[in-house]
């Protein structure tokens, strides 16, 4: 995040890059639309349980397992192999956040490890703390040079100081920047993304942009693709002012995308209740 400065409010100042201001007003454009719809105001809890459902195979999509939503919808066991152990950590992930809300503005770290304690139950010594030097980290879709361990503890911190401290910025650059950050960092020896795209969700949710969680962002980056994810991601790990309005302009259009779906979600449900 190295825009931000020695600013009071880094995150408020990354809300003021060219572009972020329209990225935020179509983002609430977008959230408003699905929560004024009257399905929504009778059924709220079945698009909730199906946004859910769809953001977690969203998101196991970009961990590299991409199976059909009908797929995770029917299976029961996701222990045979690395695929289904990735759909079954993205879907407990997904139970999980609504658990940490309250946790997350006080004690993200501690947020954050128990994601890793959910997503990667079986890595003994290895779950639920950032990972150690000379420990490897498994992350499918991104490559990019991996911080030493001693950087991704600071860097972390540094992290957690801001989102204990609060501000000003908007609930989507706040989202993106724990998005962009956890993948940067990788600090974990495994799950990164799963738990980046976890996070993210649980900033949107508990700002108030999403409360009932029905825009489903990581449906929008499945269906943006795994190059543009990293091309965007590239520009939130070089810093500079482009790069870093264009990832939260990425992490923008997703949330549109998981609310477009919800839409449909609810059209659906409305002709089928006609």
């Amino acid at each position: 995040m190295s825009t931000a400065g020695a600013t009071a409010d880094p995150l408020a100042a990354l809300g003021a890059l060219p572009g972020v201001a329209d990225s935020v007003e179509s983002v609430r454009k977008a959230v408003d639309r699905v929560y004024g719809h009257r399905i929504m105001r009778r059924r709220s809890n079945a698009i909730t349980s199906e946004a859910a459902l769809r953001g977690a195979r969203g998101s196991a999509a970009l961990s590299g397992a991409d199976w059909a939503l009908e797929e995770v919808r029917r299976r029961t066991d996701f222990s045979g192999d690395d695929e289904a152990r990735t759909v079954g950590a993205a879907l407990r992930l997904t139970a999980e956040a609504g658990q940490l809300l309250s946790i997350w503005r006080q004690s993200p770290l501690r947020v954050l490890a128990r994601l890793h304690l959910v997503a990667a139950a079986d890595q003994a010594d290895q779950v639920g703390r950032p990972r150690q030097d000379g420990e490897p980290v498994d992350e499918p879709l991104v490559s990019l040079p991996l911080p030493s361990a001693a950087e991704a503890h600071g860097r972390l911190d540094g992290l957690a100081e801001l989102i204990i401290a609060g501000g000003s910025a908007p609930a989507l650059v706040t989202a993106a920047v724990v998005h962009g950050e956890l993948l940067a960092l990788r600090p974990f020896t495994s799950h990164n993304g799963l738990i980046a795209r976890t996070a993210e969700r649980i900033v949107l949710v508990g700002s108030g942009l999403d409360p009932k969680s029905v825009c489903p962002a990581e449906v929008g980056y499945a269906e943006l693709g795994g190059e543009a994810y990293l091309e965007a991601l590239d520009g939130y790990v070089s810093g500079t002012p482009e790069g870093m309005a264009a990832w939260i302009a990425h992490c923008g259009r997703a949330v549109e995308l998981g609310a477009r779906e919800s839409t449909a979600v609810c059209e659906a449900l409305q002709r089928g209740a006609a």
